[in-house]
């Protein structure tokens, strides 16, 4: 606990001499000791193991299991479809984390940023790589600190430390502080200067304590080292799906094996009959088809400026019912501004987005003495310096008082420089034929030092009543979470020394500023609530100031509605677990405090998003559901553990995202129930036939060619079906929903029977056709060959015109446009030339064992395959009017 002891001890402790620093020796011994000051990061994975990560899901493991049986039994095509199957699926997996990957790479900034050390008695630039425990490290404006330091010399120092507290404004230092308490939170150890933080103001010197992964930053990178890979809620249902398929096909096995023992039947015939039932019941394509509709998801998702890392985050946007977003440069802009000025007797509110305002009373003398005595720099939308003075200097340009302009006409000759204790800072300026002095800083000091004020153009005597009117509008501000700087003012005929430019001023009032909201937040934080989605606000900032903006934007209505992180801590986790729901903004928080918040939403069963830029926000980014990061404002570590990335750095999109997410988790339901559906229309015509005692109706490979290619592409065309205008009207997924919730079960099963029994009765058809009479022993290749060929049409007929009705469960495809997805109409097409070309070309046919259809029979089959749409279209009529009957 460095920040505890003096800096006598610290330099003691570490064997160094501030004056000299450490010797070239010394520091390449330590080096050895110590490696290399860079953060340590996970190893990245190879293809290979991308690819073997590709595998691990039940629905793969029942397919290789499959193709080692249709190896075992000679069926080598089928084996081969299988085994190709299981490749495709694998390899758009690999193809897309792999383009994430290097997304990624291409936004984080490569480049090793210097710093300057004390060596051998002289100063040097170093890279930041070489800094070790010990080292003194120079600071002065604009460095990034290379380690964490404890402060040795300190003057009028600032360092912004939003990236690792989520505070907005930079934190004033002071070398010779010493915090006893040994919770002292980061935000509060003004002693000491951490890590990947920025110094905006003043100078300083350092002593490298801690160095690499022993850094604040090197502790929350051990934390994202971690593994804490669940799986998503598409995974889990996708799993819990492959599970019971699994069963199925044992039971399957199972059953008919019984009919055949029952039966008296050839056992090794049976044997290929379960095979195929197996090939039946399992949907070859779907883990490919799942694979590719994220995969189009995500191509979609990049083109509204997210880079989504892994596919399965895509459908996890859809289901998140929590975002937890960090205040500081994600709900606001990151960038101090003045929304309010008061001069004595009028307060005015000052427009954001403001330009070519116009100057009221004394306003421009308030706006002017806190431009010129500003070092902030503003040229063409880029501030260089403090970001309090960087909104004086902006104030100035809405009324068309540039700082570049108003510094040539009066010149500053003299300063006395900002300084802590005075918390003032006065500079002298030429003033027509003479000088005047300009300081700003806290009113309650200013009002000490001053003896008159400005009131509407005249100066008159400084009042205790003027005075308590300045206080109770900065109290009024200060409650508001507004910053308040004052201002004054006072003429001289000569050059005066900085000492004596302090005294006797004439005050002119006040500005209050805030780090103000993004503009379309508010907007898209009140579609998220209509969508059912609760924002809450986490930073590292103070209370008052996060509640402000949180009430502006529609997160919070009352303070109460708010929690520290030091109050969170005198909860147990059980109190604060209980009691999260009641809360809408925590404030003042640590890394671990977010991590505790994100785990309390969890442990309700809230699917929970975390957005954030910062250092301070990777282990919540990486322990919620979804974690996103900005690309832009970003920190590299943020980038890491995120799930997904917003290169426009705008909340709006993470909006956008989740309606995207709920879309594609529609549209990979239809295709799902739709496969399903197709698949158990297969069990039911071989098991039917079993029991029957009927001949087979279709083999493996007839079987194997309509769930992976006449199936295949309606099941993707739906998966890109046009997405719900009305899905964030509705409340989010149940994440422990299964598939079949809503009627999509029933759906299913209506679908599969009519699919299976038309499937049937084309096959019986086809046999009495050609003249055969059940019961009167085995049919003929010949007839055979033909009620094989019905059957084979029909069920894939029926599957493609059964697409059509599955694309919404209560609208009609009139309703929802026969035509407004053509990809679908298009795959309806491509499957009917694709069966014409199987049946008709002799070398596919003989593959297949079909043969041609006159036009007669395609009319027949045309005539089936319609009726599973046509009931499912009526099913709907009545349900739709059973609803208004209802209303």
């Amino acid at each position: 606990m460095w920040f505890s002891k003096s800096k006598d001890d610290v330099t003691k402790e570490l064997n160094v001499n501030p004056s000299t620093g450490l010797t070239t020796q010394e520091a390449k011994a330590r080096l050895e000791k110590y490696g290399l000051n860079k953060l340590k990061g996970k190893p990245k994975k190879s293809l290979i193991s991308l690819f073997f990560a590709q595998l691990k899901d039940m629905l793969i493991y029942v397919l290789l299991a499959a193709a080692v049986i249709t190896i075992f039994i000679g069926e080598y095509v089928d084996s081969i479809i299988i085994l190709l199957v299981v490749l495709i699926n694998a390899v758009i997996g690999v193809v897309q984390e792999a383009k994430a990957e290097k997304a990624v790479e291409a936004l984080q900034k490569m480049t090793t940023p210097k710093s300057l050390v004390r060596r051998d008695g002289e100063v040097k630039e170093i890279n930041s790589e070489e800094v070790v425990p010990g080292d003194i490290i120079i600071l002065d404006a604009g460095r990034f600190i290379p380690a964490d330091l404890r402060l040795l010399e300190s003057a009028n120092l600032q360092i912004e430390e939003s990236a690792l507290t989520g505070e907005s404004v930079p934190s004033s230092k002071d070398a010779d502080d010493i915090h006893e308490d040994p919770k002292t939170p980061i935000g509060d150890k003004s002693n000491m200067a951490f890590m990947s933080t920025l110094v905006t103001y003043g100078r300083g010197e350092g002593i490298a304590v801690a160095t690499a992964m022993e850094t604040e930053i090197g502790t929350i990178a051990k934390i994202l080292d971690e593994d804490n890979d669940e799986l998503t809620p598409l995974q889990k249902r996708l799993e819990e799906l492959g599970k019971v398929l699994g069963y199925l096909c044992i039971g399957i096995c199972v059953l008919i094996f019984g009919i055949a023992l029952l039966q008296g039947r050839d056992l090794f015939e049976m044997f290929l009959t379960a095979i195929s039932l197996a090939v039946a019941a399992i949907p070859e394509g779907l883990a490919a088809i799942v694979a590719i509709v994220l995969a189009l998801g995500v191509t979609r998702m990049s083109k509204i400026n997210a880079i989504v890392k892994k596919l399965p985050a895509v459908e996890t946007l859809g289901s998140v019912n929590i975002i937890c977003s960090d205040k500081t440069g994600t709900l606001t802009q990151n960038k101090m501004t003045v929304v309010k000025n008061y001069t004595i007797g009028n307060l005015k509110d000052v427009s954001v987005t403001g330009e070519n305002l116009t100057p009221a009373n004394d306003e421009a003398e308030l706006i002017c003495s806190f431009v010129l005595c500003s070092d902030a720099t503003y040229e063409n939308g880029e501030g260089t310096g403090d970001p309090t003075e960087i909104a004086l200097v902006v104030l100035g340009d809405k009324y068309n008082m540039k700082k570049s302009d108003l510094n040539v006409k009066y010149k500053r000759v003299s300063e006395n420089p900002f300084d802590s204790d005075r918390k003032l800072m006065s500079t002298l300026n030429v003033e027509d034929s003479g000088y005047r002095v300009h300081t700003k800083g806290a009113i309650d000091n200013l009002l000490k030092i001053s003896t008159t004020a400005l009131v509407n153009g005249k100066v008159v005597p400084l009042t205790e009543e003027i005075k308590s009117d300045l206080l109770k509008r900065t109290e009024d501000m200060s409650d508001a979470a507004l910053r308040v700087l004052g201002v004054a003012y006072k003429d001289t005929t000569s050059m005066i020394a900085p000492e004596e430019m302090e005294k006797d001023l004439t005050v002119i009032g006040i500005v209050g500023m805030i780090d103000p909201p993004r503009l379309e937040v508010k907007d898209s934080i009140k579609e998220a609530k209509l969508a059912g989605i609760t924002p809450i606000m986490i930073t590292g900032d103070h209370k008052n100031t996060a509640v402000a903006i949180a009430k502006e934007l529609g997160i919070a209505e009352s303070i109460n509605q708010s929690l520290t992180g030091a109050e969170i801590d005198e909860l147990s986790d059980e109190e604060f677990s209980d009691q999260i729901n009641n809360y809408r903004v925590f404030a003042r928080v640590s890394p671990e405090h977010k991590v505790k918040i994100v785990r309390a939403f969890k442990a309700h069963g809230n699917i929970v998003s975390m957005t954030g830029d910062g250092v301070n926000d990777a282990p919540s980014l990486k322990y919620a559901d979804i974690g996103v990061a900005m690309g832009i404002t970003g920190t590299d570590v943020a980038k890491g553990a995120s799930d997904m990335i917003l290169t426009d750095d705008n909340f709006t999109t993470i909006v956008n995202a989740i309606e995207e997410g709920r879309n594609i988790y529609n549209n990979i339901k239809k295709s799902v129930i739709f496969l399903l559906s197709c698949n158990l229309g297969e069990v039911i015509t071989i098991l039917l036939s079993i029991i029957f005692k009927w001949p087979i109706p279709l083999t493996a490979t007839q079987l194997l060619w309509i769930n992976l290619i006449t199936d295949a592409l309606p099941a993707i065309a739906l998966g890109v079906d046009p997405g719900d205008k009305d899905v964030m009207k509705k409340k989010p997924r149940n994440p422990k929903e299964s598939f079949f919730a809503g009627g999509a079960g029933v759906r299913a099963v209506i679908g599969g029977v009519l699919i299976g029994c038309l499937t049937l009765l084309a096959f019986y058809f086809g046999l009495t056709e050609r003249g055969y009479l059940f019961g009167a022993g085995d049919p003929t290749e010949d007839q055979l060959l033909y009620a094989r060929t019905m059957a084979f049409v029909v069920l894939a007929a029926s599957q493609l015109f059964y697409s059509l009705s599955v694309r919404n469960s209560s609208k009609s495809i009139f309703k929802i446009g026969l035509f407004s997805n053509m990809k679908l109409i298009g795959a309806i097409i491509v499957g009917f030339l694709l069966q014409e070309i199987v049946i008709s070309v002799p070398v596919l046919a003989n593959a297949f064992n079909v043969h041609n259809l006159p036009l007669n029979d395609w009319a027949i089959v045309i005539g089936f395959a319609l009726i599973p749409l046509i009931v499912n279209e009526i099913i709907k009529f009545f349900m739709k009017v059973a609803e208004e009957k209802q209303e």
